[in-house]
């Protein structure tokens, strides 16, 4: 478990916050780009100021696919120095606010775990690729779907300093799993998602304590699905719900957690 003060931390982030504010230059595009025979298309964000190489952040949406909640949050990884990518696991212009067409093209992904990790590993090589970016600095952060996928890219021993998982659906790493970890994991779960059964939980925990890794987790009281996400309320789901604290704290959470994996 991570041990840190949050003196520390309030002061590193109103240093983030002031070089970011100093000038920043966040510029932005979209990259089309295929996985077996798929047209994608995904968002690079990235702080022209900085001309060394610097880390790399995957950004993976939620399951209604890439929307402007996952481009506000790669603009806002740019704004902190890093080269964000938002990828894309559906197909270009695949997004939507019904559940039903979500779940739907969520479960086509879920169908394999090696269609699923190949998809969202293409897109962590489009981020490698791209100028100004460390390929030895990379993390991958997730949201619900996402949060998901993120973990399973971890479970299938990819080379990522980092994954962050955010409200995600935490699958539980299987012995050959938890053997294939490398990545540092960090973890944010809202105690009342209605949408993960208490058992889960503590089968997810154990198994990443059973695993050795280095990981750490958030868990908010009172809190539901898609915590993070201002919008979370306007898609008609009870399971559902928006909370500033939560969302607050998990992501200076992130941001301290990215800090200490590449300083």
């Amino acid at each position: 478990m991570i041990k840190f003060s949050w003196q520390a931390v309030s002061a590193g982030l109103v240093g983030l916050v002031w070089l970011a504010s100093a000038a920043a230059e966040v510029q932005t595009r979209t990259l089309a780009y295929q996985h077996q025979g798929v047209e994608l298309e995904g968002f690079l964000a990235w702080d022209d100021r900085f001309k060394e190489p610097r880390p790399g952040v995957l950004v993976v949406h939620e399951w209604w696919g890439l929307n402007d909640y996952a481009r506000e949050r790669t603009r806002q990884l740019a704004e902190q120095g890093y080269v964000a990518f938002a990828l894309d696991m559906y197909g270009s212009g695949k997004v939507t606010t019904h559940p039903d067409q979500a779940k739907t093209w969520m479960s086509e992904i879920q169908k394999s775990v090696g269609q699923w990790v190949d998809r969202a590993n293409a897109g962590l090589e489009v981020l490698k690729e791209q100028k100004g970016v460390d390929g030895s600095k990379l993390a991958a952060i997730g949201y619900c779907f996402g949060g998901a996928t993120v973990m399973e890219m971890a479970y299938a021993g990819a080379d990522i300093g980092l994954v962050a998982s955010f409200h995600g659906s935490l699958p539980v790493a299987d012995e050959k799993a938890q053997q294939a970890i490398k990545s540092r994991i960090l973890v944010a779960h809202g105690n009342a998602d209605p949408f993960i059964p208490v058992e889960r939980v503590t089968a997810f925990r154990d198994a990443l304590e059973n695993s050795g890794a280095d990981w750490t987790m958030m868990m908010f009281g009172g809190v539901k699905h898609s915590f993070t996400n201002p919008s979370a309320g306007q898609y008609g789901m009870e399971a559902l719900a928006y909370d500033e604290e939560a969302a607050r704290q998990s992501w200076r959470m992130l941001l301290w957690t990215l800090e200490d994996t590449f300083q």
